[in-house]
């Protein structure tokens, strides 16, 4: 296979604690000015990307998935699409095709809106498992596999699915290959009445993302990155990761437990998480605080459908692993 032009070099030195933590401040309060009282949803979002995962945001229509991407895309200068998944939709519509051009003589690569560096799958369950795997390649492995030729995504590259979880009329089960490949699963309901009030009374005109500016760019997003890397997790901390993993495998509870890759998810989001409490190592309370959005999608309970869409119980029965197991000092 032939490679396309290489991702540039990310710099050598990630930020510092502190300007890691100011930057993030900057890019959440930014975002919180389309998306009001959903903090915890934009922190989670910005998690994701700093590890260098996808999100996967399960939620009835009209609660601000899209908005949250897109506000998320603009705050920090990088090129958004979004698609909309449908019965018809194919591979190619995804991840481009060539065409004949008849002036060069050639077939040219028309790449598809895949090549952005935040991409929303809006519904990502509305279409068939074949054009499903289409993102399986770019999600593991940031790159387009096309006739023989590897293109590598942008860097940073983000993908935000939606899911309706209401309507099963029309829509096909996500595999767990394809929800394993998620970093998070988050919700985020509907807002506060304080603020829905105060959406009714101030919205007027456009649409508060499309006044969004940038507070930094894409350099910015591989530094806090690279400084999530860096993030210090000592043995204690892995050995609780490990706990809390082991305990979803012992049969109990769940007939399908956390693999390997899930615990290594939990430990990256940890590292992310740091980054944007200005620290540079993991606390057990940075684990404990995300093993339900990183880990409740990679479960099943035992005797349930394993194509049940309801995550319901299974984040009861992880809150039930999550209180029981024992935090280190």
């Amino acid at each position: 296979m032939t490679s396309a032009e290489p991702r540039p070099l990310r710099p050598v030195v990630p930020l510092a604690p502190a300007e890691a933590k100011a930057l993030c401040n900057r890019v959440i309060a930014n975002v919180e000015r389309a998306l009001l009282g959903k903090r915890t949803a934009i922190e989670l979002c910005l998690t994701g990307l700093l590890a260098r995962g996808h999100l996967l945001i399960e939620d009835v229509p009209g609660v601000g998935k899209s908005t949250l991407a897109h506000a998320l895309a603009r705050s920090l200068d990088l090129p958004f699409a979004r698609i909309q998944f449908t019965s018809d939709l194919l591979p190619a519509d995804i991840l481009g095709v060539s065409t004949w051009d008849p002036q060069g003589g050639a077939f040219t690569f028309r790449p598809g809106p895949i090549f952005h560096a935040v991409v929303v799958a809006d519904e990502i369950n509305r279409t068939p498992p074949r054009t499903q795997s289409a993102l399986l390649e770019a999600m593991a492995e940031r790159q387009v596999s096309l006739e023989g030729t590897t293109r590598q995504l942008p860097d940073p590259f983000l993908v935000i699915a939606t899911l309706n979880p209401q309507e099963q009329q029309g829509t096909y089960p996500l595999p767990e290959s394809q929800l394993d490949r998620f970093l998070l699963r988050l919700g985020l309901g509907h807002p506060a009445h304080e603020v829905e009030r105060g959406l009714l009374l101030s919205r007027r005109g456009a649409e508060p993302v499309s006044t969004l500016e940038p507070v930094a760019g894409a350099s910015e997003v591989r530094r806090l990155q690279q400084a999530a890397d860096a993030v210090r997790l000592d043995g204690a901390v892995a050995d609780y990761v490990l706990a809390l993993v082991g305990a979803t495998r012992d049969g109990a509870r769940f007939s399908l437990g956390v693999s390997t890759r899930g615990a290594l998810a939990l430990a990256a989001a940890a590292r992310a998480r740091a980054v944007i409490l200005g620290r540079d190592y993991v606390l057990p309370e940075d684990v404990k605080a995300l093993a339900l959005p990183v880990l409740a999608h990679r479960v099943q309970p035992a005797g349930r459908d394993a194509w049940d869409a309801d995550r319901g119980e299974a984040e009861r029965l992880l809150a039930e692993v999550i209180a029981e197991t024992a935090v280190p000092e």
